[in-house]
């Protein structure tokens, strides 16, 4: 039972990763090598991310039962730092070669790979191999795949802020859109705020799913309604 609880969480968790590349015709580019690289890159960005977060950002010593709109104006404060992630996809972006949604998908993928991998891998390792069937991991394996469509969602609104071509009436809502993702980990404690409980469980994945795929929607809408002008 164990074994095949730790086999769906895999499954569950890395298989969307695996189809995405196989199918999307990454291999027929030597895709992985490149994939790997922009994982190199994560895995700097997110260094940088920390040393800034230790030097500027220092943890807050208030009591948790003051918290609320504080705390939110402190969180936010914390992930601005993750605007850093919008600098690193655009340094990948420039140096990734291919055509347009070749380089969203290689920048993305690697991206996401290399984000489970470091924040999630050990935890199903350790967790989902223990002796009681626990669904967290398999909220965790769900999350993965949230994960993955974000981070593609990243490249590819990255990738649009970034040409030249887009039409004028069009970048603020990329803009918007951006900044969005970045700041989507402030949703969980505005919920909190307004229904006066945190949520917890499959109702916190499908609060963090349904802006990521409602803003993946919007930005898969702009690209393609707008490739006919993207040289």
């Amino acid at each position: 039972m164990t074994f095949f609880h730790f086999g769906n969480c895999i499954a569950l968790a890395y298989g969307p990763y695996f189809l995405t590349y196989k199918y999307s015709g990454m291999p027929e580019y030597g895709a992985f090598w490149k994939c790997a690289q922009v994982g190199g890159m994560y895995m700097l960005t997110q260094l940088c991310k920390m040393l800034l977060l230790a030097t500027f950002f220092p943890t807050s010593d208030g009591p948790p039962e003051t918290a609320s709109l504080a705390t939110v104006s402190f969180t936010i404060k914390l992930v601005s730092v993750d605007f850093g992630d919008v600098m690193g996809l655009s340094i990948v972006m420039g140096r990734v070669p291919g055509a347009g949604y070749i380089k969203i998908l290689i920048t993305g993928l690697g991206w996401a790979a290399a984000d489970l991998l470091l924040t999630r891998a050990l935890p199903l390792w350790v967790g989902a191999r223990g002796l009681e069937f626990d669904w967290k991991y398999i909220q965790i394996s769900l999350d993965a795949n949230i994960s993955l469509v974000h981070h593609l969602n990243m490249a590819l609104l990255v990738w649009l802020w970034w040409r030249s071509d887009l039409a004028a009436a069009v970048r603020p809502i990329v803009a918007v859109l951006m900044a969005g993702c970045v700041y989507k980990p402030l949703l969980p404690q505005l919920l909190a705020i307004l229904l006066g409980s945190r949520p917890l469980g499959f109702a916190l994945l499908a609060a963090c799913a349904t802006p990521t795929l409602c803003t993946a929607l919007i930005a898969c809408h702009i690209f393609i309604t707008h490739s006919a002008s993207f040289r």
